[in-house]
């Protein structure tokens, strides 16, 4: 032991402050690995999702294409769409939920505005080609008045490019699938539409990334706005601690001047400040703020500034200044942070119910569609009182097999099925139309003064399937006043 001691004793200084550093993160891994673990996780999730079936049916596909909506598996028609608004509030309550528990954290750790920028400028312009010197510096741009770095920043957008069109080609697959897309493409002049979609929305893609960059995040997406709404002393961000580091800036809110220019000056005021004001939690973040601040609408929650403050302060065997908290713990330090709080609870409550919701209405998808739609004439008179109206009844099997199909009329044995007499049948996913006569050869009703519309209830079914594929519907008999009759 002492013989360890002394040999510590005569490393340099910054020997000693790294060797401290090494044990003080012993087994701690950076926030910035673990969301490019969570990046390479959402990407497998967005490539692959387009291409799993289940009996043929995608597990998420909003096709405009088939007017058709395939949920986990099942395909829904769009008289069918009523699940939409389910699918809209599970998205929008869980960014409330995510958002009042972690703040940004879909901005920072699955957003594809973030994915791409890392890809672009940490991956291509850093580590693949070196045009920037470090990923711990995203303040200082390149110098782009070497002629090797102008090529460096050309070689940079051509493969973000490639990039871009297979992102613009992923995201139309929600909407097209891959086996229709691709056979689209094959023949390009006869879907120019697709063609242009893709196009438009891979420049937008390599214009956002490469040009404008952050500011999309900052200036552009509505989030930020939305998210101090749902923020409260609990929820979970990067958070610096003012009674440990010392209070950078002073003032409150986002025009707040900075009070020091370096850690001397800090000690001058207060002796117990630990920031030693090296400003690498300034230096590595992304949207160009400085955490010391206070909450700022610009932080995307990426955790760079808390990588960055950690590892400066394990040299002094110290924990991070800039941590992942809550106000209430880190900087108010009036306990632990409360993750199920009553607006959690309501939120998940609430989420929970949605889905629910929306799996019982998506279990009892219907297999068979049927429209029925009467025709502009009120009746036909005929000959001995006979009375005809005309319908058009449109058909849809949504199964994915091949139905006979016919109908009835329930409670009423005076009217009856003139047209069409005979069975028929649809192929799977496929509709018809029918033009359907019902006949009342009886008197109905006896009213001297108007017309009658008399309520048949029609029941229609899959002859080889009735227990299963069965509808009902009701249409309206038009019965015309006594005295039009013909006798």
């Amino acid at each position: 032991m002492e013989a360890t001691i002394e040999q510590e004793q005569c490393l340099p200084e910054k020997g000693k402050k790294r060797n401290k550093a090494k044990e003080y993160l012993n087994g701690w891994v950076p926030y910035r690995i673990r969301r490019y673990w969570a990046y390479v996780a959402a990407t497998v999730v967005a490539l692959s999702l387009p291409w799993i079936t289940i009996n043929g049916n995608h597990l998420f596909l909003l096709s405009f294409d088939q007017k058709k909506l395939h949920l986990a598996g099942i395909a829904f028609d769009m008289q069918e769409l009523y699940l939409m608004p389910f699918l809209l509030m599970l998205l929008f309550l869980g960014i409330f939920a995510v958002t009042a528990v972690g703040g940004r954290a879909w901005c920072g750790w699955a957003c594809p505005q973030t994915i791409f920028r890392v890809i672009f400028r940490d991956g291509i312009e850093t580590k693949l080609l070196g045009l920037r010197k470090k990923i711990k510096n995203k303040q200082k741009d390149p110098d782009m008045s070497k002629m090797e770095n102008k090529l460096k920043y050309v070689i940079a957008i051509l493969l973000w490019s490639v990039l871009a069109f297979v992102a613009a080609a992923n995201f139309l697959w929600f909407f097209v699938p891959p086996e229709d897309f691709f056979a689209y493409l094959a023949n390009p002049t006869e879907h120019m539409t697709l063609v242009g979609m893709w196009l438009g929305i891979a420049l937008f893609i390599i214009l956002d990334v490469v040009f404008i960059k952050e500011n999309f995040c900052v200036y552009v997406c509505p989030y930020s706005r939305v998210q101090s709404v749902l923020y409260d002393d609990d929820t979970i961000m990067a958070v610096y601690d003012t009674k440990r580091g010392g209070d950078i800036y002073e003032g409150h809110g986002y025009e707040r001047e900075k009070k020091f220019n370096n850690h001397k000056d800090l000690l001058k005021v207060d002796s117990s400040a630990e920031c030693n004001t090296c400003e690498s939690c300034v230096t590595v973040c992304p949207t160009h703020i400085d955490i010391r601040k206070g909450l700022q609408l610009e932080c995307i929650n990426c955790l760079e500034c808390v990588d960055a403050c950690t590892s400066v302060m394990a040299g002094q065997g110290k924990p991070s200044l800039v941590q992942w908290s809550s106000e209430k713990e880190t900087v108010k330090h009036e306990g632990k942070t409360n993750y199920f709080r009553g607006k959690v609870i309501a939120y998940f409550t609430v989420l929970a119910i949605v889905l629910v919701t929306l799996f019982v209405m998506g279990s009892k998808k219907e297999n068979m569609l049927l429209d029925i739609n009467k025709s502009p004439r009120l009746y036909k008179l005929l000959d001995a009182g006979v009375v005809q109206n005309d319908y058009i009844f449109m058909f849809a099997n949504t199964d994915r097999e091949s139905h006979t199909y016919y109908f009835e009329i329930v409670d009423n044995d005076k009217i009856k099925i003139k047209r069409p007499t005979e069975p028929f049948k649809i192929g799977a996913g496929k509709k018809k139309k029918k033009v359907v006569i019902l006949e009342a050869s009886e008197v109905l009703i006896n009213d001297t003064h108007k017309d009658t519309p008399i309520p048949v209830k029609i029941k229609a079914y899959a002859i080889d399937n009735k227990e299963k594929i069965i509808i009902d519907r009701e249409v309206v008999f038009i019965y015309p006043r006594k005295d039009l009759l013909k006798k």
